[in-house]
């Protein structure tokens, strides 16, 4: 017998088939513009879209070439769930992953021993040196009132100017004057990998981990649970006794030490050496996996995945097309926007206000300052 105020069963199954029906659409209106703007330049849609499929997976090196790219993205984009959860915009990802791997090259290239010493503390190192980075902003913050966008990038300019003067600089290569990169480090240093790829398990694994570990931190620790707090409602979290600068700055340093980690990955499996263009657009790209997964921890892996298969995927498009590979990434930026254009639309037919919304409204509406713990001056 069902209770008066019960939905049926057909109805819950109405509602299922609409939830579906509107998470699909978004991609499906995402895929028709890609393959339009392939119409219109004279492209056969669907043998691009088979070329980037093939390009992503069509081997065991591109496979293990598309996992590579996964690492840092996937690092990147579980760090930005925690920062986003607090209300911040951390832009200073990028800088954050430079770095990163500063640090771990500085380990690879001065601290000698085998490779069960000089690599885990060249991780070690490249945690601590995104972590100190991304501190640096929530301080800013925090202390300075500088809003995190602005410092952020600030500090990314910062980690790349850093990162060639070192290149150029100190660790030059003798005799050379390049920007290409400093000398390959010693071979004690390098991550192991899968036969002759670029894919390490070492890399694989912590950054599988990392996501895993990120999804339960937000899910089910007081930490998560007050640092969403601190995302919704800064002041009220702070009426309610939570330390709101301390909760920023522990959402900095959590996204800080990932990213790190991504750039140290980066060093030590994929270069051997610190390169310029070290971060390669991962801590921006994050953002967009980060609002394509609605800011949910448990959908990071699998949209990471699909980013780097289109990323990588495209450069078969210039290969057998004569395209440009920025193809690919119109259609992240085409899909992402008709994401958070169906979430709105969504919101407003539910009459739910962008201010109540969660977790969109954490990243939509971040704390300018966080609000100042009053002094309280004991009666004499």
């Amino acid at each position: 017998m069902r209770h008066a105020g019960t939905p049926s069963r057909p109805s819950r199954s109405r509602e299922a088939a609409a939830r579906a029906g509107s998470s699909l659409l978004p991609v499906v209106m995402a895929l028709a513009v890609v393959v339009l703007l392939l119409a219109v330049v004279g492209a056969p849609p669907f043998r691009a879209l088979r070329l980037m499929w093939e390009g992503a997976a069509g081997s065991t090196n591109k496979v293990a070439q598309t996992l590579s790219a996964w690492v840092p993205l996937a690092l990147a984009a579980s760090g930005l769930v925690v920062t986003f959860a607090a209300g911040l915009w951390n832009i200073g990802v990028e800088g954050q992953i430079v770095m990163g791997g500063i640090a771990a090259a500085l380990v690879a290239r001065e601290l000698p021993g085998p490779s069960f010493v000089l690599i885990p503390a060249a991780l070690l190192a490249a945690i601590v040196g995104g972590t100190l980075w991304a501190v640096l902003v929530g301080v800013l913050k925090t202390r300075g009132g500088v809003n995190e966008i602005f410092g952020g990038l600030g500090l990314d300019f910062v980690a790349s100017g850093l990162a060639i003067y070192l290149i150029i600089g100190p660790w030059a290569r003798a005799g050379i004057a390049s920007t290409s990169g400093t000398e390959l480090f010693r071979q004690e240093s390098y991550l192991p990998t899968f036969g002759h790829t670029t894919l390490s398990p070492v890399a694989l694994a912590l950054a599988a981990l990392s996501v895993v570990l990120v999804f339960f931190l937000m899910r089910g620790t007081r930490f998560g649970l007050r640092l969403k707090a601190v995302g919704r409602n800064p002041r009220s979290a702070f009426l309610i006794g939570i330390p709101t600068g301390r909760y920023l700055l522990g959402a900095f340093a959590t996204c800080g030490a990932l990213a790190g980690l991504a750039g140290g990955l980066q060093v030590l499996g994929v270069h051997h050496k610190l390169v310029p263009s070290l971060s390669g657009g991962y801590g921006f790209l994050g953002i967009l996996v980060v609002l394509l997964a609605g800011f949910r921890a448990s959908l990071i892996a699998p949209i990471a995945l699909f980013f780097v298969m289109v990323s990588v995927g495209s450069t078969q498009l210039t290969l057998r097309l004569d395209l440009d590979s920025a193809l690919g990434g119109v259609l992240q930026g085409v899909l992402v926007l008709f994401v958070v254009m169906a979430a709105g639309w969504r919101r407003k037919r539910a009459g739910i206000s962008p201010e109540s919304a969660e977790p969109v409204a954490a990243a939509t509406a971040p704390v300018e300052t966080p609000p100042v713990e009053p002094t309280v001056v004991s009666p004499p």
